[in-house]
């Protein structure tokens, strides 16, 4: 009965807000598309309240509040405010996650920092690392929406990818941008040897730091593995046809990842030159036919299929974006859950906006910073 499969999700919301939702508890305190010249589109927290019975522009964001570490954090050895140009982005002490700022996903990356500050028991203590392809007028939004956050934003140069990438079942899947998590080992500073890297399409609701904790033994990478999903899937008849390309995975058992959630030990990944190995492979799919159609994600998986460190799966509940086309919204899979992310093709800001959401976007709309300051 279909109105029944809706109402347990509305249901399954219902509760998850009152669990989940910053509004309704009280926390301690605490696939990207293509760049475009949008610098005069983009209004910061004191512009938005001067502009009186206007209709907030796609890119206006509210200041979020201050969030302030926990009796118990190691507190960093610099300043609130001084940006991670400055060597002490080394210390230590500090959680790095990786996020990507483009036009499209702008809204979903600041409400994804928001909901990380928001339930971290230590924020003051969490750098975030922003790669772009437009760095100036971003630099400035993030600085006015998160005042005392600590961060850098990297230009991440287009062209670096753009004659690896081959079309894709969904253009959105064809943009640079989708690739800058390769590099992360090159971009970021070399005094950075672990980050965990964020889709902009999500919200966390527990403590990043538990995530950034957990041990990879001796994987480079770590991330949710679904291994009842069809790998087969992922590649092309071509490429199950062919014994000298379907060998990569000979002495492997290869299982599904999402690559949205992740965290890196970026000294094995150096070692291991993995950056090349992608690389590799996506020069093959250009040179010798289509052996993939989804973007980024097949060369990942031939790379690292079987040799990740699995991650508790409370750590990517994806697949809530649905289906735009049919209308579809999901429930959450059953279990704990430390992270909601809308993988998929629709997203909740969109939905929202539309007034057509599904029930489990409203446990993304309390960590939304777009808009006028009230």
């Amino acid at each position: 009965m279909p109105w029944l499969t809706r109402v347990s999700g509305f249901v399954c919301a219902g509760l998850l807000i009152a669990v989940l939702s910053p509004s309704f508890q009280t926390f301690p305190p605490a696939e990207a598309i293509r760049s475009s010249h949008f610098d005069g589109n983009l209004r910061y927290p004191g512009q938005i309240d001067a502009a009186a019975g206007e209709a907030p522009s796609r890119f206006s964001f509210r200041t979020a509040p201050l969030f302030r570490n926990a009796d118990g954090c190691r507190r960093p050895s610099f300043a609130a405010g001084e940006l991670a140009a400055d060597p002490t982005a080394c210390d230590p002490s500090l959680v790095h996650i990786a996020i990507t700022l483009d036009e499209e996903y702008l809204r979903g990356s600041v409400a994804a920092v928001h909901s990380v500050l928001q339930h971290a028991q230590c924020p003051e203590s969490i750098f975030f690392h922003f790669l772009a392809t437009e760095t100036a007028s971003l630099e400035t939004l993030v600085r006015s929406s998160f005042p005392d956050l600590r961060f850098k934003v990297y230009f991440f140069d287009p062209e670096r990818v753009r004659g690896l990438i081959s079309t894709s079942v969904r253009q959105a899947l064809e943009q640079p941008l989708n690739y800058a998590r390769n590099y992360l080992a090159e971009v970021l500073e070399p005094c950075v040897e672990r980050v965990v890297y964020l889709d902009s399409d999500l919200v966390v609701v527990d403590d990043v730091a538990k995530l950034w904790g957990t041990s990879l033994g001796s994987s480079a990478v770590g991330a949710p593995e679904y291994c009842h999903a069809n790998f087969t899937k992922y590649f092309t008849d071509r490429f199950w046809s062919e014994p000298r390309l379907a060998a990569a995975f000979t002495g492997r058992r290869p299982c599904y990842f999402n690559t949205g959630v992740m965290v890196f030990d970026l000294a094995r990944w150096r070692r291991g030159g993995f950056t090349r190995e992608i690389e590799r492979w996506m020069e093959v799919q250009r040179r010798e036919g289509r052996i993939y159609e989804l973007g980024s994600l097949p060369p990942f998986l031939l790379v690292f299929a079987g040799r990740i460190a699995a991650i508790d799966h409370r750590w990517n509940q994806h697949g809530l974006g649905g289906d735009n086309v049919r209308g579809s919204c999901r429930d959450l899979h059953p279990g704990p859950v430390s992270l909601l992310h809308w993988s998929g093709s629709g997203k909740p800001w969109t939905r929202l906006d539309s007034h057509r959401p599904c029930p489990l976007d409203a446990l993304w709309a309390p960590y939304d910073l777009h808009g006028r300051s009230p």
